[in-house]
């Protein structure tokens, strides 16, 4: 008895098509606007399920104050002609310019594990353009940076701290730093695509992050500095932003650090911000 074989043909399988991407030219402004909005209540959403994510937020302008008034206060605030609440008013528009660098490295590292953990992968089988997933991530950092910045100078004013002009000014002085603060994320937003892990970043950061904090107007003025790091500090953009809300709060000329300002946000900002677009849509 002869054993028939029986031959069936496997059924086709039809290849599943590649997620189409968002041809960002082909979005209109008004359609741009909601997947920002989407994103951000998004991303506002993961802040309130975490809410340890706000810790650094919460804790650091309080930490820093204390630490900063109460052990240089004294000796500083001496050579500014006063005493340790002199300082106070120093140190406060100065610490303004440090939480926004501070929260800005952070969003490249958060940019960073969102793709080692996959996240990233869910964008990519949506017809969203790729900028606004980077904008939505800075639109929230730039909330998490008014907190700290809310914090900084209710700190302040516990400490001591008056307004020398006026409630605009001081709304100024919080713009600006907020617009500068916007500016750097673009950069770590670059690196954190371009590094391979979050701890590299985080370590490449801090050895930008040191130099530019510490050499500048933030703690000091300048004049107790020696002369080669005076001439750093002069160019240093912290420096100017530290002057800037400086005099806007305490009063003083402030054309020049203003525009200064203004002129290095808008400079990092044009150059980063696309390199940073394209890098995100060659790795997404």
């Amino acid at each position: 008895m002869s054993a028939t074989t029986l031959s069936t043909s496997a059924p086709e399988r039809t290849p599943t098509p590649a997620p189409v991407r968002a041809d960002e030219g082909r979005i209109g402004l008004r359609a741009n606007l909601r997947h920002i909005g989407a994103l951000v209540r998004r991303n506002a959403l993961q802040i309130k399920q975490d809410p340890e994510s706000m810790f650094d937020v919460l804790l650091m302008p309080v930490i820093f104050t204390l630490l900063f008034v109460y052990v240089f206060g004294g000796s500083v605030g001496a050579s500014l002609g006063g005493s340790r609440d002199a300082y106070v008013n120093y140190v406060i528009p100065g610490l303004m310019a440090m939480m926004g660098m501070n929260i800005a490295m952070a969003v490249g590292t958060g940019m960073n594990d969102d793709f080692r953990k996959g996240v990233m992968d869910r964008f990519r089988t949506m017809p969203i353009a790729r900028s606004s997933v980077l904008i939505a991530k800075i639109v929230v950092e730039i909330g998490r940076m008014l907190v700290a910045t809310a914090i900084l100078l209710g700190m302040g004013f516990l400490l001591g701290m008056e307004i020398k002009t006026s409630v605009l000014d001081l709304a100024g002085a919080v713009g600006l730093s907020l617009a500068f603060g916007a500016s750097l994320m673009w950069i770590f937003i670059l690196l954190g695509l371009t590094m391979k892990t979050a701890q590299a970043v985080q370590g490449v950061a801090m050895l930008v992050l040191m130099p530019l904090q510490f050499g500048s107007s933030i703690f000091a003025p300048p004049s107790t500095m020696p002369g080669w790091l005076q001439t750093f500090t002069d160019y240093n953009p912290l420096s100017n932003l530290a002057d800037a809300a400086r005099s806007l709060i305490n009063g003083g000329p402030v054309a020049h650090s203003v525009w200064m300002t203004l002129a290095w946000a808008a400079g990092i900002t044009v150059v980063t911000a696309p390199l940073a677009v394209a890098k995100f849509r060659k790795k997404s």
